[in-house]
């Protein structure tokens, strides 16, 4: 996300390196090409017009510290700005005490509001939450057949059946009661979009909210729409009184209008951001992680959180004690990239360590995939022995291995290769004591 945002302003920001002090002429060059930039990501011009004139009031004038470049300084403002501009802090949903709570999620057809139902049903039950799922869109062919679907892959999850009921506002209020009285502490409703706003759609969507009484409104917007998304979350909010936005498709935004526009043009949070089409693919929206990310500083605090999620204190720690006496098999190898792939794409994950994409050899590195799948058959192919003994893999052995994957020897020969050499790199940390800490930040690699 926001990849054509982020290399602008690096740009423009390393033009600004090797200046002592921040001037009115170099600081409004920059400005000028940083309001281009966000123009061009499309976001609103009077947000635009606002956020140049607050950055240069603060930068202006201002000495450079000992510590820190001209540019280094005028990135911190710019981020500060930023992390502001987005609501300065995470929104949390509001629940009130209310058992079940109803969240209401609408929006128009096609911005992804079924599968974000199941997204958000999945975050609610990581907290501990019991969740139940409704599906008040009569309309659209197969639609509650596709929240039920997803809802029994995701598992762990009620599921409203409605029968051959067909008034939305009747299924809302069933469904609610029917949580209730099974003990269910949350009731997502997905409801029925259009392809554009119209008096009827809006009209049943207040009925909705008038007979139960949700405890939050989430307007479900397309962020590659950019200020459409803006616009039409502005008409909801004036007709509804939404309390917040969820942004989906954002690994698809190159630009990042609409995530800079919302919060400042209708005065409401976006709360989390859809990043892929995986259910598990969401994450909560904090300003601060995403200004970073326009930035190009990494998320390391998400890159944390995903490697925590995906492996837990115990696996980490017998992990670190068989690096430390040299016995990381090929199993623990395997067992390792499995985690790899389970936390997202590596695009996604490589973008998250700070200063990455800087790396002028590795910017337009695309990570194949398809190299962790080949691992993973491969090491699969193999027997428990030669898993925990590599050295015994000869070369009948690397024909056998090659057939079962569907790959070749040479193939066998590099994946080998690599698994040796990292082991050399782990005994030498060991020994010099580069391991003391591995366990305790849980990192799954």
């Amino acid at each position: 996300m926001f990849e054509s945002l982020t290399e602008k302003l690096d740009g423009i920001f390393r033009k600004l390196k090797g200046k002592g002090r921040l001037d009115e002429e170099n600081v409004a060059a920059a400005l000028k090409e940083v309001r281009m930039a966000l123009l061009e990501a499309d976001v609103n011009f009077k947000v635009v017009k606002d956020f140049i004139e607050d950055v240069r009031a603060r930068a202006i004038g201002q000495d450079v510290l000992d510590s820190i470049t001209p540019g280094q300084q005028v990135v911190k403002i710019v981020h500060d700005r930023l992390v502001d501009l987005m609501g300065g802090t995470s929104s949390q949903i509001r629940f009130s005490g209310r058992f079940p709570a109803p969240i209401m999620l609408v929006g128009l057809q096609g911005c992804g509001k079924t599968t974000t139902a199941v997204k958000l049903a999945r975050h609610l039950i990581g907290q501990g939450m019991r969740t139940y799922l409704v599906s008040a869109d009569v309309y659209r062919p197969a639609a509650m057949e596709q929240l039920r679907v997803l809802g029994e892959k995701l598992g762990g999850v009620g599921i409203y059946s409605a029968g051959d009921n067909t008034d939305p506002v009747k299924i809302c209020v069933n469904a609610v009661e029917e949580a209730k009285r099974n003990g269910y502490e949350v009731a997502v409703i997905d409801t029925a979009g259009r392809l554009h706003i119209d008096a009827d759609m809006m009209d049943e969507l207040k009925r909705i909210k008038d007979v139960i009484h949700p405890t939050e409104i989430l307007f479900v917007a397309d962020a590659m729409t950019g200020q459409d998304a803006v616009n039409v979350a502005g008409k909801f909010n004036e007709i509804l009184g939404i309390d917040g936005v969820i942004l989906t498709k954002m690994d698809g935004d190159a630009r990042g209008g609409a995530a800079l526009s919302l919060k400042a043009v209708i005065g409401k949070p976006i709360k989390f951001v859809g990043v892929g089409e995986k259910i598990d693919a969401f994450e909560v929206c904090y300003p601060e992680r995403m200004a970073s990310r326009i930035l190009g500083m990494g998320d390391i605090l998400t890159l944390v959180e995903k490697a925590q999620a995906t492996v837990d204190e115990k696996s980490a720690r017998e992990l670190e004690k068989k690096i430390r006496k040299n016995e990381f098999t090929l199993e623990d190898f395997r067992d390792q990239v499995k985690n790899i792939r389970s936390m997202g794409s590596l695009q996604d994950i490589l973008k998250m360590i700070p200063g990455f994409g800087k790396i002028k050899a590795l910017k337009d590195v695309t990570p194949d995939e398809k190299e962790l799948v080949k691992t993973v058959a491969i090491i699969d192919s193999m027997t428990r022995g030669e898993r925990l003994n590599y050295q015994i893999i000869d070369g009948q052995r690397r024909k056998r291995i090659a057939g079962g994957s569907g790959t070749t020897v040479q193939d066998i020969n590099r994946l080998l290769k690599s698994y040796g050499e990292m082991r050399k790199m782990m005994k030498k940390m060991t020994a010099r004591g580069g391991m003391k800490s591995f366990g305790r930040g849980k990192f799954p690699f």
